[in-house]
């Protein structure tokens, strides 16, 4: 025993690269620091390149990221020497994180030159720094490559790590409170930088994709998981306090804009998630009940192009008005359909939705009765007016102008939060765990008592109700309502196909999931403005390559991690003579364990 494990020691210290352990640590800390340093050099001699990365002893840009990007991968070389307060970002020592930590420096110095070269016409406009990056991100991901590891494979495998200890509650708490902030600092620079600004997007998508990727490889991810479980609501009150201080940070409104227009689809997506995630039922027309909602708060808003234009409700009862709307046509819709399952079910509610935007766009005095407006809509719905605030008016708090759309984003966080707790506390009910038990298995949860049909009713109003009350505030944002956005598939969300995809994407049964996958199909094709003719390709393409590494979703319901990915049997050479009834125990022992 002693001889076999002598013998496999030195395999399981060599790398790709024929370098002693001691010499690729070096390289990944020298590389680091090299990268650091280039981020304080010109890149190139012109600022026609975003950013103007002309200036020494400044980063600016992808530079930027660039700084950030060296400066992980300087922590992590330092955890791999030792340093006892860096011991947490990778526990094991492991490979994969530090690898896949250096390729983050290395792609977002690699592309900046590669972009200026293209963009500015050759290879001739990159000054030393660019030079100097790409050669001292290449050093790391070298040494990285001759850490232990056989084959490629080895270098971005999730590998074992171990059980982390508890810390005390408040220690836990400063966790949380450290995420949560840095998760802020992160969506705020994402999100201020400039639409037009492509190259600097792409790089921080760079940054972003290989730091959670190395993140998750060394455990950080699921040790921050898992207190966050133990304080749900302390993690749930930061993450709306995050949110409520976004407006704040942000000098343009337009910023803000999208803050608001991101949590719209993202309340919309949690509606949903109740139909698709919890229920298990496929529905392709989702986005006709936001319409609804929207239609319904629009007619009794007090525009002078609606139906009823003497009518202007208060806001709670627009509120109301289209959630009731919207319920009702669930209800209405649901009920002869909702006995159908699978793909005859979805065939029904893709129907569903598409006769909507038909009807609508008919409903103009001519094609159909006089109540939509028909194709050009409802327009100049007038603002809110809550409790004599108008959102509509900039106000000033402190030294702070809060802008209209900012207001508004203040107002979908109360409606986001409504969402929320409608949805843990409907998940977590006895109908919760019905919804669950249909999903799983429908015939199996009828033969056990289960009303099935009314159950998935109950789903399917509930989530259209919650969409309703997201097309009230939609309305109002956008100052009028038309036909054109209630499409399955379009370039520009909300649809129903990018509703569903932010379910899937974000993690299914999920409460964070959907809001996650709705920021990034939002967010995405809002700042990369060249791929919004592709927009329909690129996201089809990251569907596909989710399904094939992580059907469950970035944020993964336990149950459904567990389904999509099965342990397997228990690992006993097949040549070894057992004991009888020693197999029988062994898998007691595991199924106990």
């Amino acid at each position: 025993m002693t001889d076999t494990t002598t013998a496999q020691a030195p395999a399981q210290e060599s790398g790709l690269v024929p370098l002693p352990t001691a010499t690729a640590r070096a390289l990944i800390l020298i590389g680091a620091v090299g990268t650091i340093a280039s981020t304080f050099m010109s890149w190139t001699w012109t600022d026609e390149f975003p950013g103007d990365l002309t200036v020494y002893g400044y980063p600016a840009g992808l530079q930027i990221i660039a700084l950030v990007a060296g400066l992980f991968t300087l922590l992590h070389g330092l955890a791999l020497q030792g340093v006892k307060p860096l011991r947490f970002l990778n526990p094991a020592g492991a490979t994969s994180p530090v690898f896949l930590m250096t390729l983050s420096g290395f792609t977002v110095c690699w592309f900046t030159a590669i972009a200026i070269a293209v963009d500015l016409g050759g290879l001739a406009n990159l000054d030393p720094g660019a030079y100097v990056a790409m050669v001292a991100s290449a050093i790391p991901v070298v040494g990285a490559l001759a850490l232990p590891g056989t084959t490629l494979k080895d270098y971005i495998t999730k590998s074992d790590q171990p059980r982390p200890t508890r810390l005390g509650p408040l220690a836990e708490r400063l966790v949380l409170t450290a995420g949560t902030t840095i998760a802020l600092i992160v969506f705020t620079y994402g999100i201020g930088i400039d639409d037009e600004d492509s190259e600097t997007f792409i790089g921080y998508l760079l940054l972003i994709i290989f730091a959670v990727w190395s993140a998750t490889h060394a455990g950080l991810l699921d040790r921050y998981a898992d207190i966050g479980r133990r304080h749900k609501g302390f993690a749930a009150g930061l993450a709306f306090l995050a949110a409520a201080i976004f407006p704040f940070t942000q000098s343009d409104d337009h910023n803000a804009n999208l803050g608001v227009s991101i949590l719209i689809f993202a309340t919309v997506a949690l509606g949903l998630n109740i139909v698709v995630g919890l229920t298990g039922l496929l529905d392709l027309g989702y986005v006709a009940f936001l319409g609804v909602g929207a239609y319904a708060a629009a007619l009794v808003s007090g525009s002078e192009f609606s139906r009823f234009s003497g009518v202007q409700f208060p806001f709670w009862a627009a509120a109301l008005t289209g959630m009731a709307a919207s319920l009702v046509f669930g209800v209405l819709i649901g009920a002869p359909t909702l006995r159908l399952r699978g793909d005859y079910l979805a065939i029904v509610t893709l129907g569903f939705g598409e006769i909507f935007r038909i009807a609508v766009n008919n409903m103009d005095g001519s094609s159909g009765p006089n109540i939509t407006n028909g194709p050009n809509g409802i327009s100049q719905i007038p603002d809110l007016e809550i409790f004599g605030f108008n959102l509509g008016v900039p106000h000033d708090i402190g030294s702070f102008t809060l802008g209209r759309f900012a207001n508004y984003l203040f107002l979908m966080l109360f409606v986001t939060a409504i969402v929320v707790l409608v949805f843990t506390r409907a998940a977590d009910s006895r109908i919760g765990r019905a919804w669950i038990a249909i999903r799983e298995d429908e015939t199996a949860a009828t033969a056990m008592g289960i009303n099935g049909f009314r159950v998935k009713l109950i789903a399917f109003a509930l989530g259209a109700s919650l969409a309703g009350l997201a097309g009230t505030v939609m309305a109002h944002v956008n100052y009028s309502v038309n036909p054109q956005p209630y499409k399955f598939a379009d370039a520009v969300p909300p649809n129903s196909a990018f509703l569903l995809a932010a379910v899937v994407l974000g993690g299914m049964g999920t409460v964070s999931g959907p809001l996650l996958g709705a920021s990034l199909l939002y967010l995405i094709p809002e700042k990369l403005q060249f791929l919004q003719n592709y927009s329909l390709l690129a996201f089809g393409l990251a569907l596909v390559l989710l399904m094939r590494f992580r059907p469950e979703g970035i944020i993964a319901n336990r149950r459904r991690q567990l389904e999509f990915h099965e342990t397997g049997q228990l690992d006993i050479p097949e040549q070894q003579s057992l004991p009888e009834g020693t197999i029988g125990a062994a898998k007691a022992t595991k199924a106990g364990a």
